[in-house]
Order: C-alpha cells, then sequence, then structure tokens
C-alpha cells in the first residue's frame, strides 16, 4: 500500500504548490476539498490543513471534521489551517492590527522542537493573512514568532500536531522545504520511495490487471502528457493499444510529418489523419474565439470518433489527464476557486461509450516530464513547450483562411527554430507568434507595402496559472524581426508582447 500525506484544500492559491513541494521530497501526497476526504487508513501518514481565503471568524467557514485525525495523526496546519486548530479549540482568532503580508523573519524558533530542526535563525519567511492569532489553548506551545507575530507557530502538547501562520510551500520561505521535510520524514515517517521507477512500475501492474487483454484508443497530440501516456500504456498492453494524431491544418510547420516520425521511432502503433480540409472549411468566416475553439473540438471528436471505429472491439479511451485537471474537476464552491472540466478530449467518452483510462491523473507536470524521462523519451519531446490544442486557430486574430495559417506557421517556426539556435529555448515556458488583425504602412525596396503585423510572445513560468514576460535580448529581437519580415511574404512589422499574467493571459484568445 502506497504510504501518503493527505493534504485538505480550503481554497488557498497555494495548495497545490504544498503537494509539488512534498512530491519533490519523494514522498506521495494527494489533495482533496475539506469537507470530502477519504477515509483515514493506514496508508495516511500525516495530514496537513492547507490556507485560506476565507476568516475562521466567518459564518460559513470552511469546518472539516478534523476528529478522527487531531490527535491520532501528525497534523499541520499552514496559515488558516493553524488559524483553525487555534479558534475550533479554545484559543482567539481576530482580524489584525499590523499588516501581515510579504516577507518576515522569524525572531524566535524553538530548536528543540522537531519542525524547526536545522533551520535557521532569523529565516524569512511569506506571511498572507488578514486575521492573526491572538490567544493560543492552553495545551498549545508557542515554537516560532516573528517581531509582528507573536504565535507564527505553535504545538499542541501531547500531539503531533502543529500551526503555522505562513507559508513554507512559496520560493519566499527560503528555508520551507526544510520544515515541510522535517514534517513528513522525521515527524510522519514517510519513507521517501515516490519515484519516476516506482510510479512506473506500479503503474504498468495496475494497467494490466485493469485492461487485461482489452483494446485501448488514445487521441495524440504530440505533447508532453498524451505522449508519456502513450508510452506507458504501450509498455502495459503492448499492440492493444492504438494512438490517433489528429492533423486539424492548425499545427505548426511540419508537425504532422515530424511528429509521427518520432512516434515510430518509439514503436508506438500509431494511426495519422489528415483532417485539414475539414477543419479549415468549417471555421470559414468564424472570427469569434471561443466559436472557434467550439468548432475545433466538435470536429476533433467527430474525426477521431471516425477512425476510433474502424478498430474493432475498442472498450477504452485513454487520456492524458493530469493531476491538477482532477484537482480542479472535484473542487467544491470555495477550494480550488474555479472548477474547469477537463480538456483533453471532451465528450468523447460519453459519445464513444468507452470507459476511460488515465494513467498520468496522479502526477503533476514536472513529475510527467520526470516519469517520461525515466522511460527513455527524448529530451526533446520532454523539453516541448505547451501548445493549445486548438492550435493555430486561436493565433490568428480573426478568421482562419489557409493563407493565414500559412503565413503564421512561417513566422512561427523563425522564432521557435531561433529561440533553439540562440539556447533560449529551455529557458521559456511558452513561445508563439500571434497574427494581428491589423495591416501597417511599411517601405520594401522603394515600394510601399500593406501588409500584416505579427506579435512575438514568450513567457516564463512553472506551471502556467501565472507567467511573465521575457526579457529576450535585443539583438536576437532584431535578427527574428528581420527574418521574419524578409522571408514571410505578407507581414512587414513585427512586435514584442510585453504583457504578464496576469492581467493579460499567456494566448491572446
Amino acid at each position: 500500500m502506497q504510504e501518503k500525506i493527505l493534504i485538505l484544500d480550503f481554497g488557498s492559491q497555494y495548495t497545490q504548490l504544498i503537494g509539488r513541494r512534498i512530491r519533490e521530497l519523494n514522498v506521495y501526497c494527494e489533495i482533496y476539498p475539506f469537507n470530502h476526504y477519504p477515509t483515514i487508513d493506514e496508508s495516511v501518514k500525516g495530514v496537513i490543513l492547507s490556507g485560506s481565503p476565507s476568516s475562521v471568524r466567518d459564518e460559513n467557514a470552511p469546518n472539516p471534521n478534523i476528529e478522527g485525525i487531531k490527535g491520532k495523526l501528525p497534523l499541520l496546519g499552514v496559515c488558516y489551517g493553524a488559524q483553525y486548530l487555534a479558534h475550533c479549540f479554545g484559543g482567539e482568532v481576530k482580524a489584525s492590527n499590523t499588516r501581515e503580508y510579504g516577507r518576515a523573519n522569524l525572531a524566535f524558533i524553538d530548536h528543540s522542537n522537531e519542525l524547526f530542526k536545522n533551520m535557521s535563525d532569523n529565516t524569512q519567511v511569506w506571511m498572507s493573512h488578514g486575521d492573526t492569532i491572538e490567544r493560543i489553548p492552553e495545551n498549545y506551545k508557542i515554537i516560532a514568532s516573528t517581531h509582528d507575530v507573536r504565535f507564527a507557530a505553535f504545538k499542541v502538547e501531547g500531539e503531533q500536531s502543529y500551526g503555522i501562520q505562513f507559508h513554507p510551500e512559496v520560493y519566499h520561505s527560503l528555508e520551507g522545504t526544510q520544515l515541510l521535510k522535517n514534517f513528513v520524514i522525521d515527524i510522519c515517517g514517510c519513507s521517501q520511495n515516490w519515484t519516476p521507477d516506482s510510479f512506473i512500475e506500479t503503474t504498468v501492474q495496475e494497467l494490466r490487471k485493469q485492461l487485461g487483454s482489452d483494446k485501448v484508443v488514445l487521441g495524440l497530440s504530440g505533447g508532453v502528457d498524451s505522449s508519456v501516456a502513450a508510452v506507458l500504456l504501450h509498455k502495459a498492453i503492448d499492440q492493444n493499444l492504438t494512438c490517433i494524431f489528429v492533423n486539424n491544418g492548425l499545427l505548426r510547420k511540419d508537425e504532422f510529418d515530424s511528429v509521427l516520425l518520432s512516434y515510430k521511432d518509439m514503436g508506438l502503433n500509431v494511426i495519422g489523419v489528415d483532417a485539414t480540409k475539414k477543419f479549415l472549411d468549417d471555421l470559414k468566416d468564424i472570427v469569434d474565439p471561443e466559436q472557434k475553439r467550439k468548432i475545433i473540438g466538435r470536429d476533433f471528436i467527430e474525426v477521431f470518433d471516425e477512425e476510433s471505429h474502424k478498430i474493432q472491439n475498442v472498450k477504452w479511451l485513454a487520456q492524458g489527464t493530469i493531476y491538477p485537471d482532477v484537482i480542479e474537476s472535484v473542487s467544491v464552491n470555495g477550494p480550488s476557486a474555479t472548477i474547469k472540466s477537463h480538456h483533453n478530449v471532451g465528450g468523447l467518452p460519453d459519445k464513444m461509450k468507452l470507459t476511460v483510462v488515465e494513467p498520468l491523473k496522479l502526477l503533476f507536470k514536472d513529475e510527467v516530464r520526470r516519469v517520461g524521462k525515466a522511460l527513455g523519451l527524448k529530451s526533446e519531446l520532454l523539453g516541448r513547450h505547451p501548445f493549445p490544442g486548438p492550435g493555430l486557430g486561436i493565433r490568428i486574430l480573426s478568421d482562419v483562411t489557409a493563407e493565414k495559417v500559412r503565413v503564421l506557421q512561417e513566422a512561427d517556426a523563425i522564432f521557435i527554430n531561433g529561440l533553439k539556435e540562440w539556447g533560449l529555448y529551455d529557458k521559456v515556458w511558452q513561445a508563439g507568434v500571434m497574427l494581428l488583425p491589423v495591416q501597417s504602412v511599411g517601405v520594401m525596396g522603394d515600394e510601399r507595402t500593406y501588409e500584416n503585423v505579427v506579435a512575438l510572445r514568450a513567457v516564463a513560468s512553472t506551471d502556467g496559472m501565472t507567467a511573465d514576460w521575457v526579457h529576450l535580448p535585443y539583438d536576437f529581437l532584431a535578427k527574428i524581426s528581420n527574418d521574419i519580415i524578409n522571408k514571410v511574404r505578407g507581414i512587414n512589422r513585427v512586435v514584442y508582447d510585453i504583457s504578464s499574467k496576469p492581467p493579460a493571459t499567456i494566448e491572446w484568445e
């Protein structure tokens, strides 16, 4: 039985980050809404209560049932979690008189306490709360303070229950990883056996047991998630897996052929379907981005369904769903703020009457790459930038035509290949070119031109939730601009997008 840490989500923007930090310690953890978590069994080694945008003083404040946890298992309350442990067991929480946001330093640390083992005096932590603990219950003991926050951390005497009013999971808490390590390894006793190799071994065994000799179909995108899912399934069921790669006519330049070739080298059974004409015909004169997305999604389902029916006795549909999708899909009002549906091949399971199998549903994005590396996938595939499902269709900010796709593919190829040639590609989370619905005056030779404008976009991020524009070298931007204007007929102006997310998004549509 896989040992694990449970994280109860009260809606903090950092909850997934707690999970990722613990996974980085090779300790398995799962995130659940505070009011909908599984029965505690012997596999659970400890529990963490996350932060929250709520106040424990609110009438409808999250109020978990931790009767079977507190005093029986190691328990760590983070921010709201700590205030909950104080407020509900005899302490007092009030609105703070001082601003408790941003960097702070632990002016006092009880080094005899196991939670702060190997941590430095005056270590920097990150505060983010409007309420503060005014008084702790009688059997609670202070184990850390800042200059402004007396009860920065406490321990419940006679229990392995702790509370901290700062966020150890964020980068600004400089020794936060050490604190989490102290909790999950020293206090909870986790053995750090959650590794890519152990995941592969366990998952392959489970897939063989689950699927038996049944046939499975998987929609490949050329991206990391679907590729790693395909290789895992291939390892488990070999030729009973059939992969379908659909060319919607909105892929990057030469991508359909190059991706098919790379999959062939991996020994996968892949069917390539060129449906360019269908997609472009159906997108004719459509400008609204939401309509474009719906048409592209609908057409993909139709093409995929048609090809799947050519395969006899398929019973399963495999998807490259990853853990953040699962967390957001099962959240309740409050935790994880917004709910989004899976974006892989939405609508397919119902239409095709197939059972879904999701071999990556326990993994974060960085873990998918680690598993892919352990499976022997090529580094260029594992390091590939995210690419939107609707492809270049949402990077053409007007109606989509074959000529506009050609122009954008050429410009995009110059930009992406340039990033690789200059050693910049791996320093960027995502990059692409937007074809704007704008024409501008230019001069080429002795002639006046009136042609298209493109915007280059390159962002740095860890998970795509927030992103900052990348400060690409001026010499590089000058070279790319010059190459695009000189080599791509139909473009006479190049601009660079210097907007961050938020307030902007990574894609323009």
